[in-house]
């Protein structure tokens, strides 16, 4: 391993749940998430990277666990049928980290627009600050704070609290 290179191990152990979170939000599918978050953590050990901190090794994989979903979601091969292992799961190697069927809330989010999906895991389930998050993101902190305001307003009606 070459110096100043993070064993990729600790990264996964330290980032797993928010990759899967974040890439359950953009796939809407277990399975799907899962192969997300093995495919960008094979991406670090078929390519090792050294990161200046914990703070930017989670930047960078929200980042690209982002550029994956979105990948797979423009992908002309990707398929919305829904495959047998997805009504029946079988026990993965992963269980302990991915046993919990999504919320209600998740499946909410899941539902918004993309943009909102990022900030709302990030906020909510990451414990992230704004200007966090928009250092994370590139995005100004005020465009931050928008989004998390306009998500709410849209996790609620979601929710059903928002009705007339």
């Amino acid at each position: 391993m070459a110096r100043g290179t993070i064993s990729i191990e600790g990264i996964y152990r330290r980032h797993v749940q928010t990759v899967y979170r974040l890439c359950y939000s953009y796939l809407g599918s277990s399975a799907e998430a899962e192969d997300a978050t093995q495919a960008l953590f094979m991406k670090l050990v078929e390519h090792p990277r050294s990161f200046e901190s914990e703070e930017h090794e989670k930047a960078w994989l929200i980042v690209a666990a982002k550029n994956h979903c979105l990948d797979v979601l423009k992908s002309a091969a990707r398929s919305r049928v829904v495959a047998l292992d997805e009504r029946v799961p079988e026990p993965s190697v992963e269980d302990e980290v991915f046993k919990d069927e999504p919320s209600e809330i998740m499946q909410a989010i899941m539902r918004l627009p993309e943009k909102y999906k990022d900030v709302l895991v990030l906020f909510y389930y990451e414990n992230r600050q704004t200007d966090e998050i928009a250092g994370m993101l590139g995005s100004p902190p005020s465009t931050i704070r928008n989004r998390l305001a306009d998500a709410r307003v849209l996790l609620k009606k979601e929710l059903g609290g928002g009705r007339t």
